[in-house]
């Protein structure tokens, strides 16, 4: 086991700032390269500090804030418009950057990619759902209208 200290957001691990313990081939050959990681030293302790206070700056400045935004994104259908196939099979696939420009076209401000977790692949026409972390203990479930581009 490995100790590291994470400098992004890693679904189901941690957010930025938190030590965690993980085996070591996942950090040494997934995490540390990816740039999602560092080790953990004795000095590193600053860094864990720097880390956490830009995480408070770029999070949502108010739990009430967080709701009506929650709010207004499950009540609001965003529509995606890509490139299809004659069956409404898609060209590639939904990206997590382009369920967030749809949200921001849409109205409802910008939301970071790497808070955005499509539960699987898009691929087909149709409505999909996607979750999106707005704070640590709350996430928002949006409907995503993917038609094709004429």
């Amino acid at each position: 086991m490995s100790k590291l200290i994470l400098t992004h957001e890693v679904s189901g691990l941690g957010a930025p700032g938190d030590v965690v313990e993980v085996k070591n081939g996942y950090g040494r050959n997934y995490l540390i390269p990816q740039g999602f990681a560092v080790r953990w030293t004795r000095g590193g302790e600053k860094q864990v500090e720097q880390i956490k206070a830009a995480r408070a700056a770029r999070e949502l400045a108010t739990l009430e804030e967080a709701q009506a935004l929650k709010a207004a994104l499950e009540n609001t259908k965003v529509t995606l418009t890509v490139k299809a196939g004659a069956e409404g099979r898609l060209f590639g696939s939904v990206k997590t950057a382009d369920v967030a420009e749809a949200v921001a076209a849409a109205g409802l401000g910008s939301l970071d990619k790497r808070k955005i977790e499509l539960p699987n692949a898009i691929k087909v026409v149709g409505e999909h759902e996607a979750t999106i972390r707005l704070r640590d203990e709350l996430s928002a479930t949006i409907t995503l209208q993917v038609v094709a581009a004429k």
